[in-house]
């Protein structure tokens, strides 16, 4: 979950950048889904995402350590090793059950707010800082696209989803995945994939993923 604050002054960021040119988003990967039944408009500037682009920049420098080997020990749980090969196992799964199973193994991690972790308001944490630290909704819904990606998934058709839940009145961020005209949910809040229209509670404010970013009306 987004703490409310920083989340406000990253909308704040959001509206800014509609200064700059925007096109339209006929994404072929997104073509007739309305995400909560919002429209889009989108712009493949990313600069004012800093944490977005700086979680990426950082997972640069930590991946090319995953598959090194690693001994099991009382103080080194080896989180990486195993989740590279539970993806490793999940190659030539159909791709829905990809989803499933990727969403349910980072689900199992505790849930933990970036001020109790990190001491920051809002901290956008790598795979290996969320497998060994745990972390909040942006982190689960970072290291589920970064699983996907090593499963060969296009970026193009994923996108990190920053949102208001209208239930509990508070920011909150998700994975959402295109595949066969549906937006598939991978929220840690919900156990299984879902189609996002079986989601009303949920308001998008914008969705990111390396190449653009999405501004949700509606």
């Amino acid at each position: 979950m987004l703490r409310r604050k920083p989340f406000l002054m990253m909308a704040a960021a959001v509206a800014a950048l509609l200064v700059a040119p925007v096109l339209s988003a006929p994404d072929a990967h997104a073509a007739g889904v309305n995400l909560f039944g919002t429209k889009e408009i989108s712009s493949t500037k990313l600069d004012k995402f800093e944490k977005w682009t700086g979680v990426l920049d950082r997972y640069g420098g930590e991946k090319g350590t995953e598959l090194s080997a690693c001994q099991i020990t009382a103080t080194e749980p080896c989180h990486i090793a195993k989740w590279r090969i539970f993806l490793n196992k999940l190659k030539g799964h159909p791709p829905v059950d990809q989803l499933q199973y990727v969403n349910k193994y980072l689900n199992q991690y505790a849930y933990i707010l970036d001020p109790i972790n990190y001491g920051k308001k809002d901290y956008w944490a790598t795979p290996r800082e969320f497998m060994y630290r745990t972390g909040d909704c942006e982190d689960y819904a970072i290291s589920k696209y970064v699983s996907l990606i090593h499963l060969g998934w296009p970026k193009e058709q994923m996108r990190v989803v920053v949102l208001q839940d209208l239930n509990l009145n508070t920011p909150h961020a998700i994975l959402v995945v295109y595949i066969d005209n549906q937006a598939l949910v991978l929220d840690n809040q919900i156990p299984q994939v879902i189609d996002a229209s079986r989601i009303k509670h949920y308001k998008p404010i914008f969705s990111i993923n390396e190449d653009r970013w999405w501004l949700h009306r509606g």
